[in-house]
C-alpha cells in the first residue's frame, strides 16, 4: 500500500518534523515542522536540501523525525540521516532517481556544484496509514517489516 501511494518514482509533498535546537521558555524540547518534497523507495523517503539548513542541523543533534504525507492519510516516525553531497559517488543511484522524480524543478532549486547540496534519507521505523477514508487503519513496523 505504501509503495502504491508514494512509490513509482513520484514527487511526494510531506510535512517533516524535527526537534528544534533551542528549547521553549520552560526548557522543554520544541517541535519544528516544514514541508519538503520527497522521493519514496523501500521504506525510505529521500529529500534534497541544503547542508546548513535547520532540519539538517537539528537531525545531527537528534535524528528522530516525524512526518505526514499531505493528503496521503499517512503519518510515520523515522530516523533522519544526512547522506552528504549529491555528487558523492555512493549517492549516484539515488541522485539519478531524485533528478527524475523532481525533474520539473530540480535544477532551479539545487546547486549541485555546492558540496552543501545534500541528500537527506528518512528511514521509516513505524507508521500508520488510513485506508478507505478511515474505514481501515494499518499500523506498520518498518524495522520488523510487519503490519496490523
Amino acid at each position: 500500500m505504501i509503495e502504491e501511494k508514494f512509490g513509482g518514482g513520484r514527487d511526494n509533498n510531506l510535512s517533516l518534523a524535527t526537534i528544534a535546537l533551542e528549547p521553549n521558555a520552560e526548557g522543554k524540547p520544541r517541535p519544528c515542522s516544514r514541508e519538503v518534497d520527497a522521493y519514496y523507495e523501500d521504506g525510505v523517503f529521500y529529500v534534497t536540501t541544503w547542508g546548513g539548513s535547520n532540519k539538517i542541523r537539528q537531525i545531527a543533534q537528534n535524528p528522530e523525525v516525524s512526518l505526514s504525507v499531505n493528503l496521503g492519510w499517512f503519518s510515520a516516525n523515522g530516523i533522519g540521516e544526512n547522506l552528504g553531497w549529491v555528487l558523492k559517488p555512493e549517492n549516484a543511484d539515488i541522485r539519478a532517481k531524485l533528478r527524475k522524480a523532481f525533474a520539473e524543478w530540480y535544477d532551479s532549486a539545487n546547486n549541485e556544484a555546492d558540496e552543501n547540496c545534500v541528500i537527506l534519507a528518512i528511514r521509516l521505523t513505524a507508521g500508520v496509514i488510513n485506508h478507505n477514508h478511515g474505514a481501515d487503519f494499518y499500523h506498520m513496523d518498518f524495522v520488523n517489516k510487519t503490519a496490523t
